[in-house]
């Protein structure tokens, strides 16, 4: 009767609300912000200040009486995966909260490339399973604004002591990253990253040694790297030498360029700045950023990018990397190692011999000659939350704290000697491919560890150790390199603690694609035109709603921090 009382409240209101999105009178303050400024110290608090509870309900961990709670797990249709819900690891899982804590976990399978979409139906519906998870903190905040979401702020607290494994686990930082500066509401958990290693740039390893050439340091020994490239296509490519490609990039130029345009944006740049501009995760309107257009407007009128790139489907991209015509790329940090024998480097190995792969190398200074990495927080991954319909919040608390246990975690993370690892001699693990129910669906088996994205073994040193070798056939030297590069000079994002900005609403999928179109644009003009394609595009980006955003986070952000620039 519960949860069919609050699908009907939910609908409702959520008619409600759709139809009151678009009046804005009267709306002068940013929604979730304080018309007085507040202090920092007001959402900093230590876990050791946190005077924690304990609940009667159990006894040495348990509960009396056996409980049953439903948990979320993604659905990502692998061929051939493991079944989401019924595997080695859920059959832990169960095993496990059941011997010590009586509570019997059945998991509800979500696809992951709609989940927001699901997630939305099964809130509505009154179905949705006590432990939800989603990538979208608007999801949550609207069916929290609805009376469909549990508060979690008491519940941690009054429990803490229940849950040593979780609080020690996320920290405030995480516990707390989507708490409320204006009435303290907890509304989710945010899970933690293990490693937020972002992007790096790779170059063909075995060109530079064809070549004579030492891995690039600078940005002007990396345009000159591409020259070299380029000019010595016949050396290179032989009969494929048209098929040259010095530098690949794709239509997301703000991400495949990331770390040329956050070089050159200003080293010292106040956080105030960053956040004001942050809504575009591609920094296109950050300071800076054009100069780098100007930099990749140069390399593609002097042949060192594809021409059409900006239609290149990633597929039709990663094809050319492994064929072996592209010499270098930025990406994800770990892109050339990813998918076993279909990895980049796997295929060139086997397609051209044992030295022909990608490496990693910094090579992006800032003008302060440094190597910057904006990163994510520890904070920013999947958001845990419980809906309304969960009778059993504790429970529920007490799941996320077994999965949250560092043994739990190693086990689900790496599963049993000689079906999905070795052990080495030095004690790391090297993994191999699984079979049926031992198949891991996702990386590192995020999905069954949802407070923990990422690998995380007893001590970081056997992590780090086994992280190399987590991606066979490739080198284990080249994963550790690339590791290496990109924990070099971090920048972990802060939280602004503003949650809410009206003018965003809607706007994301649109200003995303006007943006991709600018840099196209911009990058292909010829280079006596490039300013006036970039002040053109920019302008009709921040009039199509950029500037309505920039204006509403500068007011929130003034709002609540007064005439700080930088977070404590």
């Amino acid at each position: 009767m519960k949860k069919k009382a609050l699908s009907l409240i939910l609908a409702g209101t959520m008619v409600l609300s759709i139809a009151a999105c678009g009046d804005n009178t009267g709306a002068d303050t940013p929604v979730g912000v304080p018309t007085e400024p507040v202090t920092q110290s007001t959402y900093t608090e230590d876990q050791s200040e946190i005077i924690g509870g304990s609940s009667s309900e159990l006894v040495d961990g348990k509960f009396a009486e056996t409980r049953h709670i439903t948990v979320e797990v993604y659905d990502r249709g692998n061929d051939g995966g493991s079944d989401p819900t019924n595997n080695m690891y859920t059959d832990y899982i169960k095993k496990g909260m059941l011997e010590d804590h009586n509570v019997e976990v059945e998991f509800v399978a979500v696809p992951r490339w709609t989940e927001v979409e699901e997630i939305n139906n099964l809130l509505a519906a009154g179905t949705a399973p006590d432990i939800c998870l989603t990538y979208s903190y608007p999801t949550i905040q609207t069916y929290a604004d609805m009376g469909g979401v549990l508060d979690l702020q008491n519940l941690v607290v009054d429990n803490k002591n229940d849950l040593t494994h979780l609080w020690e686990w996320l920290g405030t930082t995480n516990m707390y990253w989507d708490k409320s500066v204006t009435d303290g509401t907890l509304w989710a958990l945010e899970g933690k990253r293990a490693n937020n290693n972002r992007v790096v740039t790779f170059v063909r390893k075995d060109w530079l040694d064809a070549l004579g050439l030492k891995e690039p340091t600078t940005k002007q020994e990396f345009y000159e790297m591409l020259c070299a490239f380029r000019d010595n296509a016949d050396t290179l490519l032989g009969a494929d030498a048209k098929k040259m490609i010095p530098f690949s990039c794709s239509s997301d130029i703000g991400w495949r360029a990331s770390l040329l345009i956050e070089s050159c944006m200003d080293p010292n740049i106040t956080d105030k700045e960053y956040y004001v501009n942050g809504f575009d995760d591609r920094k296109y309107t950050q300071n800076g950023v054009k100069e780098a257009g100007r930099i990749l407007n140069q390399w593609y009128n002097e042949g060192l990018m594809m021409e059409g790139f900006a239609l290149t489907e990633s597929s039709d991209e990663d094809s050319y990397m492994k064929a072996g015509y592209v010499g270098a790329f930025i990406h994800n940090w770990d892109y050339p190692f990813r998918n076993g024998e279909d990895s980049i480097n796997a295929n060139l190995s086997r397609l051209i011999g044992p030295d022909a792969r990608f490496v990693a190398v910094d090579c992006f200074e800032a003008s302060n000659g440094q190597y910057i990495k904006y990163c994510d927080s520890t904070a920013g991954d999947r958001k845990i939350f419980f809906p309304t319909t969960n009778d059993e919040p504790l429970a529920s608390l007490l799941y996320l704290d077994w999965i949250s246990d560092p043994a739990h975690i190693q086990y689900l993370q790496c599963g049993d000697e000689g079906v999905t690892h070795t052990v080495n001699a030095d004690g790391s693990f090297s993994f191999m491919a699984a079979t049926g129910a031992a198949i891991m669906n996702s990386g590192q088996n995020i999905d069954m560890t949802i407070t923990c994205n990422g690998l995380c073994l007893s001590t970081p040193e056997l992590t780090e150790l086994s992280l190399a070798n987590n991606y066979p056939p490739c080198n284990p030297e080249d994963v550790a390199q690339a590791n290496d590069v990109a924990n070099n000079g971090k920048k972990p994002a802060k939280n602004s603690k503003i949650t809410s900005i009206e003018a965003e609403t809607g706007m994301g999928e649109g200003l995303n694609a006007k943006r991709d179109q600018a840099w196209a644009l911009s990058v292909t003009a010829p280079v006596d035109q490039f300013d006036s394609v970039w002040d053109t595009n920019m302008s009709e980006y921040l009039a199509a709603g950029g500037q309505a955003i920039i204006d509403e986070r500068t007011a929130a952000w003034e709002a609540l921090y007064g005439d700080k620039t930088m977070l404590d």
